[in-house]
């Protein structure tokens, strides 16, 4: 039956947010990158609440019977899942904290609780906290004239379960983030010695709430549902970029999916706090760590002159097929390049970027932006060129998740400089990684030079995500290219290309017809063979595609990082492919398409992962790579990331990932060979 191969979204996802975690708890990784999975674990989980479980929540409004289409579970049962499993995971992230704060003991730093303080300490604190901190913190008893304060998302708050003689039990809150206070309060006369400013907080409630006796006190954070449609309560009358600031604000102030706890509070607080919240009582949690791990952050500066708790410095290798002293555009003329961050530079795209600006023959710049730096290259490359009086179309998609505040900052310095901006297309996000340069030589001779992206155009991710770059001089790739372009100027997308695979009309049905091409070799005796590496595969259809040419022969390897809602190695439905998933230093973020051997392979990198959004509900671009030496080096990649027995860990039927491990003589790490096999090619050009 086909729902044994098929995966739930959610749970997948917990699998994936697990192999980081796994990286945490992983004695083989240095001591301060454990501690950045780590707080990568808890903003995973922040968002898969505010997102995915606010999604579903959301859908049991709708109809709770509602079933997902592969494993049939309604939105109710999903979440119930979801919350059991994160449960587990928790208690495993809060036994990895605790083991991390004994390493770094040994490293001079600790997080100290009021128990491991001294009296006389204590007494310090306090002065500090009466001088400094009760002066700015505001206190709410909540009583039948004074309301349940709102609590805003991701932010902790101090609760104390308040008595006083022959009155009811009342509930004290206290805010305890402000720009005004540190979050790790260091410890006088105990070098390293550090309190988290909630906990400081916390200890002195009994000062901010005179006349009460404190019975019971905990730490709070309350997670809000972020899983806003942005296009459905759109005012056409309404500027859309002011739009999508209101939506910004609007996120804050939904409602609650998540109630996080410090300590256990008497079940009947608990029972009021979610009824203030309009909270059921199973999305309560409780935790033995932290609320917020981004203090994290903080420690691992303190110890960065210590560079045996970090990886090794790895640094972004110029390109072998860029020559520094001539004009990239000029290059891109002769042949096709191909840019593989974080182990090349991305530089020789900015240099085009900015070559493009300050070039007298280039007419136009258009390009798509989806999340920029906060210092973006890129944008000031194409201001100068706006400036220079050249034609600068640039699409830029405010509905980036989390990203909007950035992108409508952007909008407004592109708009300043004389660009033409466009904000997206209603209902569809464009996620796609495209730039035009066009230039007229003095004979009146067009050039034009393609870039198509696995990743965004962000100096700094480049450093950190793994994404292939690939710039053309081809015509036919240009001509469609431009047709992608006019339709966005136009608010429209494309329906037909032969070249390029757009999504949302020409990718699906592209990939479906590939993957049959494939089927057709198999059944004929000849050898089928599909290698896909993306983020997710979540897209129903192509996943029964992707089954059935397992059972017409064709062998299938997949490199999935994050979600897979398909399950290879079932017998008699997907005993031909193996899925593998890399979590490592890098974001493993290409995404790749081949299809076929050889010469003939079809070969595409692309910004879609296969998933329904990103096929049917976003403009998205895929690529075919056409150099011969080009399709080596991706099969070349590929075939490393297969062998990697570092970071890779192999899928099982059911779903589960086993994690590979090196013996004593052969570790293969792709992600660290490739770094060398970049610092080789940038010393041979040398």
């Amino acid at each position: 039956m086909e729902s044994t191969c098929l995966e739930n979204r959610e749970l997948s996802w917990l699998r994936f947010n697990e192999r980081v975690l796994e990286e945490a708890e992983d004695e083989r990784v240095p001591l301060c990158e454990r501690l950045t999975f780590l707080s990568i674990f808890q903003s995973n989980l922040d968002e898969f609440f505010m997102v995915r479980i606010g999604s579903l929540h959301d859908q049991m409004l709708l109809d709770k019977e509602a079933r997902e289409n592969k494993t049939h579970m309604t939105p109710g049962e999903q979440i119930t899942a979801a919350t059991h499993r994160i449960r587990q995971l928790c208690s495993r992230r809060d036994a990895a904290y605790h083991g991390l704060m004994e390493k770094l003991e040994e490293q001079g730093v600790s997080v100290v609780n009021f128990r491991c303080i001294t009296k006389e300490t204590e007494r310090a604190l306090e002065k500090m906290f009466r001088k400094d901190f009760m002066p700015v913190l505001s206190s709410v008893v909540v009583t039948k004239k004074q309301s349940f304060p709102f609590l805003n998302n991701k932010q902790i708050y101090a609760f104390a379960v308040l008595e006083t003689r022959g009155e009811k039990k009342k509930i004290g809150v206290v805010p305890c983030e402000s720009e005004n206070f540190p979050r790790l309060i260091e410890v006088p006369d105990r070098k390293g010695c550090y309190i988290l400013c909630e906990e400081f907080i916390l200890h002195f409630l009994p000062l901010l709430f005179p006349g009460y006796r404190i019975a019971a006190k905990a730490l709070a954070r309350v997670t809000r549902n972020a899983d806003i449609d942005a296009d459905s309560i759109y005012d056409e009358d309404l500027n859309y970029r002011d739009h999508m600031a209101e939506v910004c604000r609007l996120r804050q102030k939904l409602c609650p999916v998540r109630l996080e706890l410090s300590r256990q509070l008497d079940a009947d607080i608990v029972s009021m706090l979610c009824v203030h919240l309009k909270l059921d009582l199973n999305r309560v949690f409780e935790y033995d760590a932290p609320l917020n791990m981004s203090f994290l952050f903080q420690i691992e500066d303190m110890l960065r002159s210590h560079g045996e708790l970090f990886y090794a410095p790895r640094h972004p290798q110029n390109s072998s097929d860029i020559d520094d002293k001539r004009p990239v555009f000029d290059q891109i003329l002769e042949k096709d390049v191909l840019l593989h961050y974080p182990y090349q530079s991305i530089r020789p795209f900015l240099r085009l970027l900015h070559e493009a600006a300050q070039d007298p023959e280039v007419t136009s710049i258009r390009m798509t932006l989806y999340r920029l730096a906060r210092d973006s290259k890129v944008v000031e490359a194409l201001v100068e060129a706006a400036e220079n009086g050249k034609r600068v179309d640039v699409l830029v998609e405010l509905k980036a998740r989390f990203d909007e505040e950035n992108n409508i900052e952007w909008s407004r310095r592109l708009e300043r400089a004389g660009c033409h901006v466009i904000y997206g297309i209603e209902r569809l996000k464009v996620h796609s990684k495209l730039c035009l340069i066009t230039r007229q030589k003095a004979d009146g001779t067009i050039q034009r030079v393609t870039q198509v992206g696995t990743g965004n155009y962000n100096e700094k991710t480049s450093r950190l995500y793994t994404d292939l770059s690939h710039m053309t001089a081809r015509e036919d790739i240009a001509d469609e290219a431009a047709q992608v372009f006019e339709a966005l100027i136009r608010g429209e997308t494309v329906d037909y290309m032969s070249t390029l695979l757009v999504a949302p009309h020409c990718l699906q049905n592209k990939l479906i017809d590939l993957i049959d091409g494939e089927i057709r070799k198999a059944e004929s005796g000849e050898k089928g063979h599909i290698r896909l590496k993306m983020n997710s595969l979540t897209d129903k259809t192509l996943i029964r595609k992707l089954i059935e040419a397992s059972k017409a022969g064709v062998q299938i390897e997949m490199i999935i990082r994050g979600i897979c809602c398909l399950r290879g190695g079932v017998p008699g439905m997907t005993d031909n492919i193996r899925i593998i998933s890399i979590v490592g230093r890098f974001l493993e973020h290409s995404r790749i398409y081949a299809f076929g051997d050889g010469d003939e392979a079809r070969m595409y990198i692309s910004s879609a992962d296969w998933m329904t959004r990103n096929t049917l509900r976003r403009v998205e671009v895929a690529t075919p790579i056409l150099a011969p030496k080009l399709k080596k080096r991706i099969d070349a990649m590929f075939d490393l990331m297969w062998k990697d027995n570092v970071q890779a860990r192999d899928q099982q039927p059911d779903g589960s990932y086993t994690r590979r491990y090196p013996g004593t003589d052969n570790p293969v790490s792709s992600q660290n060979l490739l770094y060398d096999e970049a610092y080789r090619q940038a010393l041979l050009r040398k």
